[in-house]
């Protein structure tokens, strides 16, 4: 029998979120605005989200990421992108004079207010734009049908 051993922060984080989640579900009819996105601990990433008709398009910037430090965990109502980026080298009696370089765990989950189809998804990096294609799932439509009224 093996055991999941949490720790404390990730116990919590992984609450926060799925308590997040199910109110976001909750209120999408009234705010579905509300839906669409949520920060996770660590670097943000930028993103940009698109919603078409039969699928979600979203662009993430992950400039000098190696496609082999980017994890993309996929669920139908959800997905999260996190992404490490390290210092190239060592450098013995280096001295900066400025560094804006952010180097870490980058992570962003993102929700989605329809399920998606995980299959078909695919996923693209050129340049440090990591280009993501998400089809929704097709929802069966409402058939209608006339009755004929017989005396």
């Amino acid at each position: 029998m093996k055991y999941l051993i949490r720790k404390p922060d990730t116990f919590m984080n992984t609450l926060n979120e799925e308590i997040n989640s199910i109110l976001k579900r909750s209120f999408n009819s009234i705010f579905p605005e509300y839906v669409l996105e949520k920060e996770t601990k660590g670097l943000t990433i930028p993103v940009d989200i698109k919603e078409f008709d039969n699928e979600y398009k979203i662009r993430v910037e992950v400039p000098g990421i190696k496609k082999e430090n980017i994890d993309i965990e996929l669920n139908k109502s959800y997905m999260t992108i996190s992404a490490k980026k390290e210092e190239e080298k060592e450098e013995k009696n280096k001295k900066y004079h400025k560094t804006e370089f952010a180097y870490g765990n980058y992570s962003r989950t993102i929700y989605f207010p329809q399920e998606i189809n995980i299959s078909e998804t695919q996923a693209k990096l050129n340049n440090g734009i990591l280009c993501l294609t998400l089809p929704k799932m097709k929802t069966q439509e409402e058939e209608t049908k006339k009755i004929d009224i017989k005396e």
